[in-house]
């Protein structure tokens, strides 16, 4: 049976070489396709040689003997040639016998085929005895390589505490053997180092080989794992490193740093303000501390809240409510920390370290007034004016208890309509009318005053809301002005307007108006529908638009308060012209409608008795002035009617304040006159000398000297100031000048020549006119 077997091989290797399609190489000439069928046809002429294969890296010496090429045709005088891109460099054919040698060891990975072209040549002419045939040289793949990884380091991450057998990740290495020879590339892996924590499988997917893989522990591992074929040539393999990081699983409870927290506090901390930090520690990464703080013993869960920080982890504690040092001055409960995302399957024990004591101690501080009340509303009838409206109370929340003052803020007009007391008791000034202001929104300050009755500083504010009660004290009105219009030849019965009121008081919901016509001397009639509205009718028809072209006709409304008011509004009727439709055609314009109440009837009688009384009083006045005008009264008189008797002397004797004979000594070239000799101060005048004649450089001069003079004047400490009206009003009986009062100024009876004023110059010239002799007479230059 073998040797059946053995020759059946045989048989078949030499119908495969006799069959086999030669190999073209990559531009073969194109052959004709009936000479691959050689049973169909008969052929005379082929190339026959065995198919040529070799082994890469042979150990014999070098030419490597590869095959023979021969045709099937003898020929004496042929030669073998080869073509191709390898053919004498790494293969050579002997020209005579066709046998192909290799010169060059070859190596199956990095070429695999060999396509060459055979040639029958004649020796002489050279010339193609047959046509090319081209064949293939195939490199046998010898297991002479070993795996190699694709990457020399291999990074990946597995969570921490993950099951036995979790895939971390897949390493490759490649041989580059012939895979399809049996062996050849087949790699096969282990871990060298690190197979304690990790192993991997034939496939090269390393996974975990122990669940206790702890981040808190260690972090990442380094391990080599390395490739071998499955011949294990020579010993050889390759290797490469794997850095497994493990990812942070949420395993470990926060525990507190120490185990009793301390703070002190002011009692007017704010509530939601932080008074102290709680610091915790957590093995895990930030992303898994999620931290929850809780009160778990003590009776402080509502008046104190523990927030957590999400960024540093730590618990930050707010008080809920107002602290108060006279009440509680330390606060004392536990406190404990815990993880709600933790994950308890990981989770190996609690430890009994995030529990933690905290003492919260109140500081005294100095506070303003406390009212009892956040708010005040009091309640006030209108037009009344009770002794008390209502209290605010505060109180001192120190020991100290001081004395508490009140105070209404005046933020607005409104507040001067009320005072406080210092016992806190709001009452009103005056009367209020609710239509007017229905609110009043005050402020009251309390402050702290000491034993002397002093605001210490300490203040405080509440807000105080007075609400106006309403009363009935205003009367009905019309709702709206009404224009109402009627056809002079309206037939009886024919409806003009239709009335409504309101009211500005607060009207009920079940508010009643009567309406009535104030007259029953009138052409209309009026009729209550009992649902607050009054049809004004035609009573008899047929107005003469000649006699009266509006009818005024007063209604008297009435409301159903407590007490009943009545108010009367006027209509004014325009009687307008009708066409035969009774359609407008012309009316005029009425007058602007009244509606007036008895208050404001009052109110006008007043202003116009008021007018009355003035223009009376204006009237008389005027009168007394002619009266006394007429009398002719003396300038001196009127002055004493005009000016107070609180000057020493009546004239010129008794004073030096302003000496008018300077001038007229001027004007006459005269000396001075004597002074009194009561008073030994040079007069400011006293150097003043007539002014010779004036010549065309005269006015510059004077102009000087009465610069001088005046500096004069100016500077002169001892003089009394008698400038005021009265003093230059009225000079005294005695002076020779007598009054300078602009009063007397029409007055022709002054002995005083001012004729002087013409040697003045032409700055002079129109007091001259004013006042000289000859107002027409020239200047002389």
């Amino acid at each position: 049976m073998q040797g059946f077997m053995m020759l059946v091989a045989a048989l078949g290797t030499y119908l495969g070489l006799l069959v086999t399609t030669t190999v073209a190489d990559p531009n073969p000439p194109q052959l004709d396709p009936l000479s691959i069928l050689p049973t169909l046809r008969r052929q005379k002429r082929d190339w026959i040689w065995n198919q040529m294969h070799i082994d890469e890296e042979k150990n014999t010496s070098l030419p490597h003997y590869v095959g023979k090429i021969k045709s099937s045709v003898n020929r004496k005088n042929a030669n073998y040639v080869l073509q191709g891109e390898s053919a004498g460099k790494v293969f050579r054919v002997n020209a005579d016998t066709g046998d192909v040698y290799a010169f060059e060891r070859l190596d199956r990975e990095k070429v695999s085929e060999y396509y060459l072209t055979a040639l029958i040549v004649d020796k002489d002419t050279r010339k193609n005895l047959e046509p090319p045939s081209n064949f293939t040289i195939k490199v046998h793949d010898v297991n002479d390589n070993w795996p190699v990884f694709t990457r020399r380091l291999f990074n990946a991450s597995v969570p921490e505490m993950s099951p036995v057998g979790t895939s971390v990740l897949r390493v490759t290495a490649v041989d580059a053997d012939d895979p399809t020879v049996a062996d050849h590339a087949s790699v096969m892996y282990q871990v060298l180092k690190g197979d304690e924590y990790f192993a991997i499988d034939n496939s090269g997917f390393i996974f975990t080989a122990t669940k206790n893989l702890d981040r808190e522990k260690q972090a990442s591992y380094e391990i080599v794992v390395e490739a071998r074929d499955a011949q294990g040539l020579r010993g050889e393999s390759g290797t490469a490193t794997v850095m497994i990081t493990l990812q942070d699983v949420n395993d470990n409870f926060p525990f507190f740093t120490q185990t009793k927290y301390v703070f002190a506090v002011p009692e007017d901390i704010r509530v939601g303000s932080p008074l102290g930090a709680l610091f915790v520690e957590d093995p895990d990464e930030p992303q898994n501390r999620m931290t929850k703080y809780n009160i778990v013993q003590g009776e402080y869960r509502d008046t104190f809240t523990i927030e957590t920080d999400p960024t540093l982890n730590k618990g930050i504690i707010k008080p809920m409510k107002p602290l108060d040092y006279e009440l509680i001055r330390q606060y004392m409960f536990t406190i404990e920390a815990t993880d709600p995302t933790i994950n308890l399957r990981y989770l190996s024990g609690i430890s009994g370290k995030n529990k933690a004591r905290v003492i919260i101690n109140v500081t005294d501080v100095d506070e303003p007034p406390v009212f009892q009340q956040d708010f005040y509303h009091f309640r006030l009838q209108e037009n009344k004016k009770p002794p008390l409206i209502g209290s605010v109370q505060a109180r001192d929340p120190d020991e100290t208890r001081h004395n508490i003052g009140y105070s209404i803020r005046r933020t607005s007009d409104k507040g001067q309509f009320f005072r406080i007391t210092k016992q806190g008791d709001i009452s009103n000034e005056k009367e209020l009318d609710r239509e007017t202001y229905p609110w009043y929104n005050l402020t009251v300050e309390a402050k702290e005053l000491d034993s002397n009755g002093i605001p210490t500083g300490k203040e405080s504010i509440v807000q105080v809301h007075i609400e106006v009660l309403d009363e009935n004290d205003n009367a009905p009105e019309f709702a709206k002005p009404y224009e109402p219009k009627v056809c002079e030849n309206a037939g009886q019965g024919k409806l003009v307007v239709q009335i409504s009121a309101s009211d500005k008081d607060i009207s009920p919901q079940n508010v009643k108006f009567k309406f009535v016509l104030g007259t029953e001397d009138s052409n209309f009639t009026l009729t209550d529908n009992q649902d607050n509205t009054a049809n004004i009718t035609v009573k008899y028809g047929q107005f003469d638009r000649e006699r009266a072209k509006f009818h005024y006709l007063p209604v008297l409304i009435s409301d159903n308060g407590i007490p009943s008011l009545t108010g009367t509004s006027t209509l004014a009727v325009a009687v307008c012209k009708c066409n035969e439709q009774g359609e407008f055609t012309f009316c005029e314009e009425a007058a602007a409608q009244v509606g007036v109440s008895i208050q404001a009837l009052v109110a006008i009688f007043l202003c116009i008795l008021t007018i009355t009384v003035i223009t009376l009083l204006i009237f008389l006045r005027r009168r007394l002035r002619k009266q006394a005008r007429a009398h002719g009264k003396s300038v001196p008189e009127i002055h004493e009617q005009l000016v107070t008797y609180d000057e020493e002397g009546g004239g010129e004797m008794d004073t030096t304040s302003y000496d008018v004979s300077v001038l007229n000594s001027v004007r006459q070239g005269a000396a001075k006159p004597p002074r009194s000799t009561l008073d030994v101060r040079p007069a400011v005048y006293s150097q003043v000398q007539k002014p010779p004649r004036v010549t065309h450089g005269g006015p510059g001069e004077m102009a000087a000297m009465i610069e001088v003079k005046k500096d004069e004047a100016d500077h002169d400490g001892g003089g009394p100031p008698y400038d005021t009206l009265h003093i230059y009003g009225y000079e005294g009986s005695e002076s020779i000048a007598e009054s300078l009062s602009s009063l007397g100024t029409n007055s022709s009876d002054s002995d005083v020549d001012y004729d002087f004023l013409n040697d003045w110059g032409p700055r002079f010239k129109m007091l001259a006119e004013l006042y000289g002799s000859d107002p027409r007479e020239e200047l002389v230059y």
